[in-house]
């Protein structure tokens, strides 16, 4: 078995990440940007059916600094590299976001490559393939990328500019490290602590009850199925400088999200909406709330993506849309971060 790097463990993604690298059998690091994180961490991974023990190690790191990738890479066969700054609300500036994504998986791969680790395993996002095209018939694949200077969130802006800052370093400097990167849709599935993604956000938020849902579509992938397919990357021989699209289907409304909540869950979604919201609606809203100003670019733009290639070259099968959308209001049902 290897010695396996996971940036950003405390993180939705990472700590399943963790959760199937220990299952498998892998010596597992992590990297925290505090190490009194890591009693949160495998309070996460035993939520999750797992207490790795020796297993697991933890190391304090943080994208903004130099100080402690050395050692996190040391002896290192293989990095997963998470981590990534997410917001709640929208950033003041753009670079708030920009520059820790990108610096800090500059900082990831030079330690990687420094430590002759074999390849590093990157996730990045659908984000960074589908922006700023004209609207096609046809799904988007690993060739697209997204137009950088279109109408774009900072989130989605830094990941598009980390990821094209990743294959450069890989192509001029990278001296034979591998990379392979995975573009995840909208990530949902079951939480394992009250600290999760800003995509499980907009369920909790069905479930609390809106007046209406916004008129926009998802991609959706389970974060077990995106955990899985990192773990194939890392491991498969034809993954090596590779993009891998991560998402179950087609993209699904808000309103029909909202119809599989209520049709799956009974009584505990009695206050998720039934009706779909008018746009003027919705940018009344964001004039209030921020986090409502982040959906406007969405409003009716429909943008599929195939996972064509993970299925044919790496053999991933995910699990359904609604699988992995009851799975999350289950969990969040279970966490009690719901209203009874």
């Amino acid at each position: 078995m290897s010695k396996v790097l996971v940036t950003g463990g405390s993180g939705f993604v990472g700590a399943q990440v963790i959760l199937q690298l220990v299952r498998a059998g892998h010596q597992v690091r992590t990297t925290v940007r505090n190490l009194t994180r890591e009693s949160a961490v495998r309070a996460m991974l035993k939520a999750g059916g797992q207490e790795p023990g020796d297993s697991l190690s933890f190391f304090a790191a943080d994208l903004e600094s130099d100080a402690g990738w050395r050692e996190a890479t040391a002896g290192c066969d293989y990095v997963v590299h998470v981590a990534s700054p997410i917001p709640v609300n929208a950033p003041k500036h753009e670079d708030e976001l920009i520059v820790p994504a990108r610096d800090g998986t500059l900082r990831v791969l030079r330690a990687a490559r420094d430590a002759s680790v074999k390849r590093v395993v990157m996730t990045s996002t659908c984000g960074a393939i589908y922006y700023g095209h004209p609207p096609q018939k046809a799904p988007f694949d690993e060739t697209s990328w997204t137009i950088v200077n279109s109408d774009l969130t900072a989130y989605v802006k830094s990941k598009v500019i980390a990821e094209r800052a990743a294959w450069d370093f890989i192509a001029s400097e990278g001296r034979g490290l591998e990379l392979s990167v995975v573009n995840p849709a909208g990530i949902f599935g079951p939480v394992l602590a009250p600290d999760y993604s800003s995509s499980i956000e907009l369920i909790k938020r069905l479930m609390n009850g809106m007046p209406g849902a916004p008129r926009i579509y998802f991609g959706i992938v389970d974060v077990r199925d995106v955990a899985d397919l990192h773990l194939r990357a890392m491991a498969h021989p034809s993954a090596k400088g590779e993009r891998f699209i991560a998402v179950s289907g087609d993209s699904i409304s808000m309103v029909d999200i909202a119809r599989m909540l209520r049709a799956r869950l009974g009584t505990s979604a009695r206050r998720v909406p039934r009706f779909q919201l008018p746009d003027w609606t919705v940018r009344l809203a964001a004039r209030r709330d921020p986090s409502v100003r982040q959906l406007l670019p969405l409003l009716g733009k429909i943008r599929n993506a195939t996972s064509e290639k993970a299925r044919r070259v790496l053999g991933w099968s995910p699990r359904s849309n609604e699988e992995a959308l009851v799975a999350t209001a289950e969990s969040l049902i279970r966490f009690g971060l719901l209203p009874p």
